[in-house]
């Protein structure tokens, strides 16, 4: 009778032991997420909410804000400018994301099967993608300088590169994709390391050749890796402003006038604060909707358990 008196304390006990243990893990993991939480809160959502009030007000930096509403919201709605902004980023976006993708997989691919150099070519590839896009868009505005740049004397033909109503974007476009093409390929090169031999050698046994590995085996397994480097490429590219502000500061006839160009000039240029909000919050509304399309469309469409 003692032992079984014992023995039903003992499981009474032990629950409560791993409850307060359980409570103490909860409370060192949220104590080690409080940094990057704090983090998140001030310089993520803190700043969406200020640009929200700030897009309700008429505001000019100098003058005490003034609460307008919505109007700033319909404003913009009928500004050809901002039209013709959101049009401009539309086309650098399908310019510039079927093209990097592209060619950041075929990189990898070629990176992947470790020919000779492949280990320097690894490091030289991502060196755009490190540097500061500024910067980077200071040296392209030289390349293309129609009368001292390198690309004219290369080709020992004046054009006019950046000031052209039709070459201005697809050139902005292509330094872009050249500065971000190694950081396509380092994901795309992740997943490929990713994919089990295993799977490779049974195609093989298979009698499956070349090119049908690669659509049936190799790029349905890169589904999570395309999802992400299409995901964070158009947020990118929705967002791009330093090449372009350092390349053509707007571009002929408004042709590079991105977005993102349109909220600086609003808020530093016509001191609109207000407007640029609103124009930010749109952007951000875009965003969203096109990353939660995407998410809809690969849901079904990835596999992620490779064992």
């Amino acid at each position: 009778m003692a032992v079984q008196t014992s023995e039903r304390v003992r499981r009474q006990a032990a629950p409560p032991r791993r409850s307060r243990l359980a409570r103490r893990e909860a409370a060192t993991g949220y104590a080690l997420l409080a940094p990057s939480l704090l983090g998140v809160g001030l310089f993520l959502v803190f700043p969406v909410f200020v640009v929200l009030s700030i897009s309700l007000q008429s505001w000019d930096l100098v003058s005490p804000a003034r609460w307008v509403g919505l109007d700033n919201y319909l404003q913009i709605l009928g500004d050809k400018q901002v039209g013709n902004s959101l049009l401009v980023t539309l086309f650098f976006v399908l310019i510039v994301i079927p093209v990097q993708t592209v060619l950041g997989l075929v990189t990898a691919l070629l990176v992947n099967r470790r020919l000779p150099g492949s280990n320097l070519f690894r490091v030289i590839y991502v060196i755009p993608w490190i540097s500061a896009p500024l910067a980077l868009g200071v040296v392209w505005r030289w390349v293309f300088d129609p009368s001292d740049g390198a690309l004219n004397a290369l080709i020992g033909e004046r054009v006019e590169w950046l000031s052209s109503t039709t070459l201005a974007l697809p050139a902005v476009a292509t330094v872009t994709i050249w500065s971000q093409v190694g950081y396509v390929t380092l994901f795309f090169l992740a997943g490929l390391n990713a994919i089990p031999p295993q799977l490779y050698e049974a195609a093989r046994i298979d009698g499956a050749d070349g090119w049908q590995t690669f659509w049936r085996l190799t790029l349905p397994l890169l589904r999570p890796t395309t999802f992400f480097v299409l995901v964070t490429g158009i947020i990118s590219s929705f967002q791009v402003f330093d090449t372009v502000y350092a390349m053509t500061g707007g571009g002929p006839a408004g042709r590079t006038d991105v977005i993102a160009s349109r909220i600086y000039y609003e808020a530093f240029e016509s001191y609109r604060l207000g407007r640029a909000a609103a124009i930010a919050v749109v952007l951000l509304v875009l965003l969203v909707a096109v990353t939660l399309a995407q998410q809809l469309y690969f849901r079904r469409r990835i596999t992620y358990d490779l064992s």
